[in-house]
């Protein structure tokens, strides 16, 4: 135990959290976006994937429990996420003398010098989508168990619309980012890799951000009811 806190306590440790919590992360995003474009198969299929998820375990856990077990697990890992690159941020500025100047790769440009406000937004964004399309709080339609009728409802509101897809913004940036820098963790240096992954990046975070998207934009004219 003394050796994982002695690792957690460097700036090596910090960042295999970082990657590993990352990668928790990365695929409940792929996982929840497929599950979410079951919408297009109609009313009765998105219904039967979410009595899926709250029944997954039943009888031999409690209904739901499992569902909550996860969500808790989603909430760590986010938790621990953010608690390491904060610790490395402040540690990188500590450690940074006066006058430094930094030669930033071009690679990271825009999606690097935004992880940290967009990391935040993704936050409040996830605290408004549970409250929205989870516990219904802010959802004024809001009926329980109707989770198709519960996402085209939120979804005819275009200000509702306009947030989520603003919001998936700053996620695609962070994907895109978080898979460029993986590659570098990972020392992954071929000619090839160097080549094709900041592509492959920007196309994978730009597929999920679209098929996110998609969703409130065919809701709002109707072409999803």
């Amino acid at each position: 135990m003394r050796r994982v806190v002695n690792l957690y306590q460097s700036s090596v440790g910090k960042k295999i959290v970082m990657a590993v919590t990352g990668t928790i992360l990365f695929l409940f995003v792929i996982a929840h976006m497929l599950g979410n474009l079951k919408i297009y198969m109609g009313a009765e299929a998105f219904d039967e994937y979410a009595a899926f998820l709250r029944e997954v375990g039943h009888p031999a856990f409690p209904h739901g429990s499992l569902l909550w077990l996860f969500r808790l697990a989603l909430l760590a890992a986010a938790g621990l996420h953010i608690l390491s690159a904060t610790q490395l941020y402040v540690a990188s500025k500590r450690a940074r003398k006066k006058g430094y100047k930094l030669t930033e790769d071009l690679s990271f440009s825009y999606a690097s010098r935004t992880m940290r406000w967009g990391g935040l937004t993704l936050l409040a964004f996830v605290v408004y989508h549970v409250m929205h399309l989870t516990l219904g709080s802010v959802h004024p339609e809001f009926h329980h168990g109707a989770a198709y009728a519960n996402v085209v409802s939120g979804f005819r509101v275009w200000q509702v619309s306009a947030f989520y897809a603003l919001c998936m913004l700053p996620l695609g940036l962070h994907i895109y980012h978080g898979l460029w820098s993986a590659t570098q963790t990972l020392a992954l240096q071929h000619r090839t890799v160097k080549k094709w992954r900041r592509p492959f990046a920007a196309g994978v975070a730009g597929l999920i951000v679209a098929a996110n998207v998609s969703i409130p934009v065919c809701v709002l004219p109707g072409l999803v009811r």
